[in-house]
């Protein structure tokens, strides 16, 4: 796992504009791979925006806009989840911001504030 951080973060402090995108797809699916048998909340948020990235960075021409929205949720999410991991709480929480910053906050839809104050996983009984 530490390779992992350890390339993603040179990656992203070398500036991800340098970054080709094909070296990027394969560093997702490498996240992708490491966090399929994750069980901590948020994991699986994480990885349909991971998919999307990939899918985004696989593609001849990806939209860029896209990939800061994509990379700003992962950074948020990635931090959000950083306490609840069992090891690397502190490489999860530096790589969550290091994405944060390298997005962009651009919400793709409004947030529904109704169904956010009452999802249904917590109405379950």
């Amino acid at each position: 796992m530490a390779v992992k951080f350890a390339g993603t973060m040179n990656a992203i402090n070398r500036g991800l504009d340098e970054t080709k995108a094909t070296k990027g797809a394969d560093m997702v699916e490498d996240w992708e791979a490491a966090l399929a048998d994750v069980d901590v909340a948020g994991a699986k948020g994480i990885l349909r925006d991971l998919a999307s990235l990939r899918k985004q960075l696989e593609k001849e021409t990806p939209d860029s806009d896209r990939v800061h929205a994509l990379l700003h949720r992962l950074g948020t999410a990635t931090t959000r989840i950083a306490d609840k991991a069992d090891k690397s709480q502190d490489k999860l929480k530096a790589l969550g911001e290091a994405l944060t910053e390298a997005g962009e906050d651009q919400p793709d839809e409004e947030e529904d504030a109704e169904a956010a104050a009452t999802p249904k996983r917590a109405r379950k009984k």
